[in-house]
């Protein structure tokens, strides 16, 4: 089982946001002593046994592997795409830099419940909606997002239309120790100041 995981996950952070709400670069923002970038990588490794990063390759390319879009500016469906095409797993895990609270464990719980099954893209669904941006995708995704990448639209909700979806969902995540907390994106000063990262 052990080799089986090994050869079968494989994570990505997304790093390529313009981060306008901030006003700087979240990638290497400061999170309670820790870049966002830093502890996104770290919870990946643990999680999935490789972190690459999905961004931009000159600005990122001494923190370890970097994939570009292949469809630039198309928001993080674009990046998912790029992950996806990149990829040799089957079941890939995708978290945006600037979800700070997910944790290995989580990761690890939402990479089990996607190899129990045969469900495309596994995601958690909380009162706000989908999370597909703490999600695991098969790598057939890829055709998936790239048809919609191609037709303009570049929702990655809206990608899910009439796929085999598992979906996790409170009650779930609730059972195994998680909550909607664990999935927080620091958008702004003041969502870096609410969950205590300055």
């Amino acid at each position: 089982m052990a080799n089986k995981t090994q050869t079968s996950r494989a994570g990505f952070v997304l790093a390529g946001g313009k981060s306008s709400r901030m006003g700087t670069d979240k990638t290497f923002l400061n999170f309670a002593g820790q870049t966002l970038l830093d502890r996104a990588l770290a919870v990946m490794k643990a999680a999935s046994g490789s972190a690459a990063i999905v961004g931009n390759s000159a600005a990122l390319a001494t923190f370890g592997r970097v994939i570009e879009d292949v469809f630039p500016d198309c928001g993080p469906l674009g990046g998912i795409h790029a992950a996806l095409a990149a990829s040799s797993s089957e079941f890939n895990a995708i978290l945006a830099v600037d979800m700070p609270f997910v944790s290995h464990k989580l990761l690890a719980f939402l990479f089990a419940a996607a190899e129990d099954g045969s469900a495309i893209v596994t995601v958690p669904r909380t009162r706000t909606g989908f999370q597909p941006l703490c999600a695991i995708y098969r790598r057939e995704f890829c055709a998936t997002a790239e048809r919609a990448l191609r037709a303009g639209k570049y929702k990655v909700d809206a990608a899910f239309a009439n796929l085999p979806l598992r979906i996790v969902e409170d009650a779930e995540l609730a059972g195994a120790g998680f909550s909607e907390k664990d999935f927080v994106n620091i958008n702004s000063p003041e969502d870096r100041r609410a969950a205590g990262g300055t």
